[in-house]
């Protein structure tokens, strides 16, 4: 049997949502938003997992306010709000002029002027270099790392004792091990 799309809309849909544009179903665990978690072979994150291999690291868990409102992604919560009425700012008539005639010859002197989100811009973020390129992972566990690199620090100590003729580090100057 097929249903009338009136009998579908009703079935479907609150009543309250039902003139809005824009329908969404919500999504399972209250989405609003599609979830695009990506399928096992998309995935490139991975975990160092020791002897030198790697294994793909654990998914992140679900946010906790999924399908709720959050307001940091709205431009009234980005930017700052007038306090005051508009063309309340204090200005006298006179002073009001000057202020938009310096504004207009810095425009027409090419001057570069900022947009409304960048003038109301709470923080800035800071800039990454474009020629960075992160290094690549070594496969190797913090314990693994920390043990080679302790290794070198006792053969690069036995090498300087050898040299001068010395028996324990203590006998130097300058320590090579770090403790």
């Amino acid at each position: 049997m097929m249903k009338t799309f009136q009998q579908f809309i009703t079935e479907v849909y609150d009543k309250d949502i039902q003139g809005r544009s824009r329908i969404k179903k919500p999504q399972a665990g209250g989405r609003i938003e599609l979830d695009r978690t990506k399928t096992e072979p998309e995935k490139k994150r991975t975990k160092a997992i020791g002897g030198g291999k790697t294994a793909p690291a654990k998914p992140y868990k679900p946010r906790k306010d999924i399908g709720q409102d959050r307001p940091k992604q709205r431009a009234s919560a980005r930017q700052q709000q007038p306090e005051k009425e508009r063309g309340s700012a204090g200005l006298s008539p006179r002073e009001a002029q000057k202020k938009a005639y310096r504004e207009r010859k810095a425009r027409e002197s090419g001057a570069k002027t900022k947009s409304a989100d960048e003038l109301l811009a709470k923080k800035s973020k800071p800039k990454t270099d474009p020629n960075y390129k992160p290094r690549k992972a070594s496969g190797k566990t913090e314990k693994e790392r920390k043990a080679l690199y302790k290794k070198g620090e006792r053969t690069l100590r036995d090498i300087r004792l050898k040299n001068l003729g010395k028996t324990k580090e203590s006998e130097l100057k300058h320590k090579i091990t770090s403790k």
